[in-house]
């Protein structure tokens, strides 16, 4: 059995390290922007730009201010964990799908001459694989767990309505989206 259990200890520990090791990326990153003046949020995502393309690739490091990135650390370190405590795996291959399907949505339907920054497109992501994964899966722990997630996280639908000006919905619905993508794809048969 302790063996069993130091196991377990190792594999959350090893689960927690990964979620704090890119978060402090993100708080690293708006303290250098902070100490900068706020100049690399320049390089989120611009709509229909050419070379606004490129902030597919950042703007989940970027944020508007720390408020901003605390809004967005808990939900991507809660989310994040439930996906990776199932399997590493998976939550690479949803972290990767949600990054670039939210970043190419904000890209493609954005409003002209704005920048997209923020983790909330991920942090959707991760809300829509968990809903929908139960919803495909249909395994009981899957389904147990996609009750939770509504149970915190449920208001959060909300974000992918046009209803907030400064808010990217875009990449928040598109983010949900390719959450529920991939909860398709990896769903059993």
């Amino acid at each position: 059995m302790t063996k069993q259990l130091k196991r377990a200890t190792r594999s959350v520990r090893s689960q927690v390290e990964l979620l704090l090791f890119i978060l402090a990326l993100m708080w690293i990153v708006e303290l250098i922007d902070t100490i900068v003046g706020g100049s690399l949020n320049g390089f989120g995502i611009r709509p229909r730009a050419v070379d606004g393309l490129s902030g597919i690739l950042f703007a989940p490091m970027l944020h508007s201010n720390f408020a901003h990135l605390a809004t967005n650390s808990v939900p991507f370190a809660v989310l994040g964990w439930f996906i990776l405590a199932r399997s590493r795996d998976e939550f690479w291959l949803v972290t990767a799908v949600v990054w670039i399907v939210s970043g190419l949505g904000a890209w493609l339907f954005g409003a002209s001459n704005s920048i997209h920054i923020g983790a909330s497109g991920i942090v959707f992501g991760y809300f829509g694989f968990l809903l929908f994964r139960g919803v495909f899966d249909r395994h009981w722990v899957s389904l147990l767990l996609t009750i939770i997630v509504i149970a915190i996280y449920g208001p959060i639908i909300f974000g992918v309505l046009p209803w907030q000006i400064g808010i990217s919905w875009q990449g928040h619905l598109f983010g949900f989206l390719g959450g529920a993508f991939v909860a398709r794809l990896v769903a059993r048969r």
